[in-house]
């Protein structure tokens, strides 16, 4: 026996979700039923679930004196050979994030 699902979404999530699938070679349903499948086989959501609230942002504004007080620590690391190459941080970046 075959059960039936509705789910009510915005007309233009349903439009781009239904062209994204096509692209994929599948259908929204397709897409649908191997979604809850991998929710199955899983035992629970397919995919990381995360808030989008940050809690640390390195990106935040600094004060003048925590800036300074930056500086001067990466100067001193550097005096220390405390230091890497930009190309050795850009390939580890790369190899990370699939870049």
């Amino acid at each position: 026996m075959a059960s039936t699902i509705q789910v009510r979404v915005d007309d233009d999530l349903k439009m781009k979700s239904d062209m994204l699938f096509k692209d994929l070679g599948t259908d929204t349903t397709t897409a649908i039923r191997m979604f809850l499948t991998q929710a199955v086989a899983n035992n629970g959501f397919p995919f990381e679930i995360k808030r989008n609230t940050v809690y640390y942002s390195p990106y935040a504004a600094m004060t003048e004196e925590e800036m300074l007080a930056k500086l001067e620590k990466s100067r001193k690391h550097g005096e220390e050979g405390k230091y890497r190459e930009a190309d050795a941080v850009i390939s580890d970046m790369r190899s990370k994030y699939g870049l």
